[in-house]
């Protein structure tokens, strides 16, 4: 790997008339995060300019969403979609629970920090002022990236925690949804899968299927999104992946989100699950549903 190398094959698809996006896409594409970040850097020290700027005169529409993205810190990736799902025209809901169930706590601290840096508000505060009642409060929980992540279950608490969330839901009229945040926005993997066991004895039916009936809305798909997470987090993603492209009409936002922040950590494992899922192949349905090197670049970035 030669950035400098890299940088001037760049400057080379953009320079004189018109823009060779074939070879931008087999460029960014073959590199991994943090080579792009060298590529940045060198092409400003070597050439003199702004890379993303660059690219940004050169392409469009969703291509150019994509290639951006690629170009952008896996951190201040999620920071600018989180900025974008509060602060753009209406709420994401979707994105932010995407992101806030499905990151690490050391992920959500460094989002937390860069959120601040670069808006000069706290992402909690942004959240407060967009959103409200319930579903605020389990993404204030989420933001906050306290979960515990150890490996010790809890026999006797699993059982308690069962029963609580069976009797905050299934066994009363009305719901605790205060019972469900607190457990199932804090306590580790390991000990909720446990939990998750001993409620399908307890309540004879599993976790989200009394989730779906107990709840509505984003509060609903903000703890089904927590809940998957914790279970399989590849099944999850490929179904954002599904639900982004199946129907009418394609859900950019999610799909280039999706492509772009898992192509280097699990994106091997969501194909696979997508595979066994919907009996169709990931590459298969984005080749369906795009076109032009908006399909091209997803494409590459599926081969994982």
């Amino acid at each position: 790997f030669s950035a400098e190398q890299e940088a001037q094959a760049l400057r080379k698809a953009m320079k004189g008339f018109g823009t060779d996006e074939d070879a931008i896409i087999e460029t960014l594409t073959k590199l991994n995060v943090s080579q792009r970040q060298q590529v940045l850097i060198t092409y400003k020290s070597t050439i003199g300019r702004d890379l993303i700027d660059d690219l940004k005169s050169e392409l469009s529409g969703n291509f150019e969403r994509v290639i951006v993205g690629l170009m952008t810190p896996t951190t201040m990736y999620d920071v600018h979609e989180l900025r974008r799902a509060l602060k753009g025209a209406g709420t994401d809901e979707g994105c932010l629970i995407e992101i806030l169930a499905s990151r690490t706590n050391a992920e959500i601290r460094h989002i937390n920090e860069n959120y601040k840096l670069q808006y000069g508000s706290t992402l909690e505060d942004d959240i407060v002022s967009d959103t409200s009642s319930m579903f605020r409060r389990v993404l204030v929980s989420l933001a906050t990236g306290n979960r515990d992540e150890g490996t010790f279950v809890d026999e006797a608490l699993a059982q308690q925690d069962a029963q609580n969330l069976y009797e905050a839901g299934e066994k009363k009229w009305g719901t605790d949804e205060v019972q469900f945040m607190s457990i199932l926005c804090t306590r580790n993997r390991c000990h909720l899968l446990r939990v998750f066991d001993v409620y399908r004895v307890i309540a004879n039916k599993d976790i989200t299927d009394s989730i779906k009936s107990e709840m509505s809305g984003d509060l609903e798909d903000a703890l089904l999104a927590v809940v998957k997470c914790l279970r399989n987090k590849p099944a999850y993603f490929a179904e954002r992946l599904y639900k982004s492209m199946k129907g009418l009409g394609t859900d950019d936002s999610t799909l280039i989100r999706v492509m772009v922040s898992r192509s280097e950590i699990d994106m091997l494992y969501i194909r696979r699950e997508f595979l066994a899922m919907y009996g169709k192949s990931l590459h298969s349905f984005i080749k369906g549903d795009c076109s032009g090197d908006y399909r091209k670049v997803l494409l590459r970035l599926c081969g994982g």
